[in-house]
């Protein structure tokens, strides 16, 4: 029974050993990779700026793009965005009859943007952000097809009219009722939301806005025509988006005490007294995030160093402040860092009276991860020599 609960400890103080040597202390780097990236988005809606109600204007919309980020912030893809388009006209107000009638066209349109990733821009490349903002702009062609019911629909408003187009509703009328294939040069600029699945998928949203000539829609108003998509679906990467570098941290100096011992014949051999070794003490204060509050949970730690102080008059410590790269910007986390080396130097002086001249202080921002895991990072590390 003895020898069970011998092998039974063992195995447990193994298992505790290699838990821990698979927790190495260091610095986590995430380098951005160039990468392409396709986008399906089998779900849309377009509406189609014109004058009767905003739902007898809403059709079906679809669109696909092949993208390539240069750098975590700015990219470019070639995107294709088709189905159909709206329009509608009516004189209700002008008094001459009471006509309202829509009608629809097909169209394939084509467009190169230019692609921008603003969270990375705001506040720094992390490929573990759950939701990232992006903007585009770009220039393409709408190629509009099948509008054959137009001139019906042209012809019905001039018979509701009385034959004649009303002089009020002349700015309004279908002069620019077009058959065939038209090709028009289109404008674009839109936003886009991505939800991160994984590494490689993330669920995307996007809406844009398309600026053409006066005659998309056949009507002749004498200002630009607009449509507007909303778009949903899947963003998926190609190769890998970053590299992971970690830096291990140094291994603490060892420090060695030479003894000598000196014999004399003259007298009795006195033992050489060794001096007695004293390790470093380290104590991580940890934060709450946007805090430089110390918990009553971490009040300990500050306890610990203000006891090895006092054991040891002449010790120093040094206390350096850390932020989160996962959150923030490098404005805000500097400023977090300094604020939280300066809350524990202040308890360290103000409240257990360490002398201001055994302490000394630094802040890294985020610029320096000392921990793999983000949120440990938020930290004051306190180390008493």
């Amino acid at each position: 029974m003895n020898m069970k609960k011998t092998i039974l400890s063992s195995l447990m103080v193994l298992g505790v050993l290699s838990a821990s040597a698979q927790e190495p202390k260091g610095t986590t780097e995430y380098v951005f990779n160039p990468h392409m990236y396709i986008q399906l988005q089998p779900v849309g809606a377009q509406y189609t700026l014109g004058e009767i109600d905003f739902q007898d204007l809403i059709s079906y919309n679809v669109q696909a793009a092949l993208g390539y980020n240069f750098s975590s912030a700015i990219g470019a893809r070639l995107s294709v965005n088709a189905w159909q388009s709206k329009a509608g006209i009516s004189n209700k107000d002008f008094g001459a009859g009471n006509f309202e009638e829509s009608w629809k066209w097909k169209y394939v349109a084509p467009s190169l943007d230019l692609t921008f990733n603003l969270s990375n821009m705001l506040a720094g490349f992390n490929p573990n952000r759950v939701f990232s903002l992006g903007a585009f702009i770009g220039v393409g062609a709408n190629i509009g097809f099948s509008n054959d019911d137009a001139e019906k629909v042209k012809n019905d408003y001039i018979a509701a009219c009385g034959g004649y187009l009303p002089a009020a509703d002349r700015e309004q009328n279908m002069e620019y009722v077009w058959d065939g294939t038209k090709v028009r040069v289109t404008g674009r600029a839109g936003l886009t939301g991505d939800f991160r699945i994984s590494d490689k998928v993330s669920v995307g949203l996007e809406v844009n806005a398309n600026l053409l000539s006066d005659r998309y829609n056949s009507k002749k108003a004498e200002n630009a025509d607009w449509y507007f998509n909303a778009l949903a679906g899947l963003k998926i990467n190609l190769g890998s988006t970053h590299t992971t570098r970690f830096t291990p941290a140094p291994e603490p100096e060892i420090r060695y005490v030479e003894k000598i011992v000196e014999k004399r014949v003259e007298v009795p051999v006195t033992p050489a007294v060794t001096e007695e070794k004293i390790e470093p003490l380290r104590r991580d204060v940890f934060f709450t995030i946007n805090s430089s509050k110390i918990r009553n949970t971490e009040e300990q730690k500050v306890k610990d160093i203000v006891e090895y102080m006092n054991k040891y008059p002449a010790a120093k410590v040094i206390v350096t402040g850390y932020a989160d790269a996962g959150t923030g910007n490098d404005k805000i986390n500097d400023r977090l860092a300094a604020q939280r080396a300066d809350a524990v130097v202040k308890a360290l002086k103000t409240t257990y009276g360490i002398s201001e001249s055994r302490i000394s202080y630094d802040s890294k921002g985020a610029r320096v991860q000392p921990f793999a895991e983000n949120d440990k990072n938020r930290v004051s590390i306190c180390i008493a020599e």
